[in-house]
């Protein structure tokens, strides 16, 4: 990159749809943009294209080193849903462990590919006029929501969450009209995106394709999302009313539309022609980069990694009512031999904290109970019903079974025998909301922004505004779709065992949004802490709120080059 490392110089962008750099051969120069209609076209298409494609960073590492491999991964795996079942090499581990370091490959990229799209952005935003036509209206306002979502995915990730400390260091601003080299603050960020999202809005008139293009929709979608971020609830509930209208339940896939019998399609494999789909990276059938392609470590069929599994508090979630179709997307890997298996979490030999899975097929049951043996000790479990709550254990009224442990009680799991994945005793349970598109288990347009997730904003925001009555009938909207029985319907005089609606709706998001890249921002915007004492290869702890490793470093290429943008506490 020439001048300051990321955020000074002429913005330009080519017209190919891939190896993008900021001073391309070919390019775009800003009086071409504004003297021929087809330029920003292009242009923009181009932007489109950095979220999937690794460009002139990624030469010379390999081809999943792109903007939405890296997104979901530092999204996700910092939360509780995931279980990495074994050490890697790959820069998710650091992810995983709470172990970033300023220089570690994805923060650096993900950095980059953000600011190369703003960049990018800001070529269409400042040399397109308003109302000249509209069709550069439209694409002028994508350019505005794709510089908006580059800056959201930023904040989340590089800064402390809003309702945290809105005064504390957010990101860069650049909109390409000065020397960008300071940090503004959290709100300062914010304010930013919510302007650039009512420019889309303001522009835009409708859509160019599929999904992968930006709409007025989910330009208002997104900022639902913003608004209940920043804590203003009463315009995030305006603004869903407006856009869900009269009927929500209409806007969501059914059925096998929504997820296949066998995990293998449905909405996420056909995400650009979703109904429910407002914005996703729409990658051509033909675009697949094998094991390279984000999904890879959640899944192995033929192809793949699959060392990233749902974690046991998860599985105990989804598996409250056998009926939840949502439960499509996990593929358990089980054995064909008609045993039970008994399984919980038992310290690892690592010098870290780590919890691995031990599993016995060695079970005899005893009634409504089972015995085994572990470590020389015969077991018995218990089952009790649970009524409390808590950020330790999943919130509600459920079943769950013990055993006692060293004088502590240790939730087990009681399962039909299943595959340990090789080397490891971490059983297997794959995920496919990333995969199958065309058939190919490694291919898929993920997802951004949804009509599920637009109801659980204003769920949420309704429930913080003392709407209970509201957000439980939309947390039951969800739950009807997923196929949750009538008894599992939740009402001011039903709330199964919850203590809030509050509550209720972010079990709710935790699972229908579950490896979307939306839990760890989920919790501790909500100033809950992340519970992480399940099996896997993180530590054993609960991460506070108010803890500095929950944003990301910021990039050393960008602190060294840029004295002014100061770096994030503790790294």
């Amino acid at each position: 990159m020439k001048a300051k490392y990321l955020l000074i110089g002429i913005v330009v962008a080519t017209m190919t749809a891939c190896n993008l750099d900021v001073f391309p051969t070919g390019s775009l120069t800003a009086g071409e943009m504004a003297e021929n209609e087809a330029a920003p076209v292009y242009a923009t298409n181009a932007t489109y294209s950095l979220f999937k494609d690794g460009d002139a960073y990624a030469k010379g590492t390999d081809a999943g080193n792109t903007y939405i491999r890296h997104f979901f991964q530092m999204a996700e795996f910092p939360a509780d849903n995931c279980n990495l079942s074994g050490r890697t090499e790959d820069v998710l581990y650091e992810c995983t462990c709470y172990k970033n370091y300023a220089t570690q490959t994805n923060i650096q990229a993900f950095w980059y590919f953000s600011y190369h799209i703003i960049s990018c952005a800001n070529g269409v935003i400042n040399t397109v006029q308003d109302g000249a036509s509209k069709s550069t209206d439209q694409i002028k306002g994508e350019n505005y929501f794709l510089r908006a979502l580059a800056e959201l995915n930023l904040v989340t990730l590089y800064a402390k969450p809003y309702t945290v400390d809105k005064s504390a260091p957010g990101i860069v601003i650049n909109t390409g009209n000065s020397d960008a080299t300071k940090r503004a603050t959290i709100e300062q960020s914010y304010d930013q995106i919510v302007s650039d999202l009512e420019n889309a809005i303001r522009l835009m008139n409708g859509s160019r394709g599929n999904k992968g293009y930006a709409s007025k929709e989910a330009a208002q979608a997104l900022l639902t999302r913003v608004y209940l971020y920043m804590g203003k609830n009463e315009e995030c509930v305006q603004l869903a009313n407006e856009i869900l209208g009269a009927d929500p339940f209409a806007k969501l896939e059914q059925g096998d539309a929504y997820a296949a019998p066998d995990g293998k399609g449905g909405m996420f494999a056909n995400a650009a022609t979703s109904k429910e789909t407002l914005f996703c990276i729409a990658l051509m059938d033909d675009e697949s980069k094998g094991q390279e392609m984000m999904g890879s470590m959640f899944l192995k069929d033929g192809v793949g990694w699959g060392e990233i599994y749902p974690s046991d508090p998860l599985l105990n979630l989804y598996e409250r009512y056998p009926s939840d179709i949502r439960m499509r997307y996990i593929l358990p890997q089980y054995k064909d031999n008609g045993k039970q298996m008994v399984s919980f979490p038992v310290k690892g030999t690592e010098s870290d904290d780590y919890r691995l899975t031990f599993a016995t097929e060695n079970v005899t049951k005893v009634g409504d109970e089972y015995s085994f043996s572990y470590d020389g000790t015969k077991y018995t479990t218990t089952t009790e019903t649970i009524n409390g709550e808590g950020h330790t254990d999943a919130n509600g009224e459920y079943k769950q079974m013990y055993i006692t442990l060293g004088g502590e009680k240790q939730v087990v799991r009681i399962t039909p025998s299943l595959n340990n994945r090789s080397g490891y005793t971490s059983l297997q349970y794959f995920m496919s909301k990333f995969g199958y598109q065309a058939g190919d288990p490694m291919l898929c347009s993920p997802i951004f922004i949804r009509w599920a997730e637009v109801i659980l904003n204003r769920a949420e925001a309704n429930a913080k505004l003392g709407n209970d009555a509201a957000a439980l009938a939309d947390v039951n909207i969800i739950r009807k779709r997923a196929q949750i029985p009538e008894e599992g319907m939740f009402s001011s005089s039903n709330m199964h065992g919850y203590s809030s609606a509050l509550n209720v709706v972010l079990d709710e998001r935790r699972l229908e949004l579950a490896f979307e890249g939306f839990r760890t921002f989920d919790v501790y915007r909500n100033q809950l802490d992340m519970d992480r004492r399940f099996a896997g290869i993180h530590p054993w702890e609960v991460v506070k709120y108010t803890d500095n490793r929950i944003q990301y470093p910021i990039p050393y290429n960008e602190t060294s080059a840029n004295p002014g943008v100061t770096q994030n506490p503790g790294y």
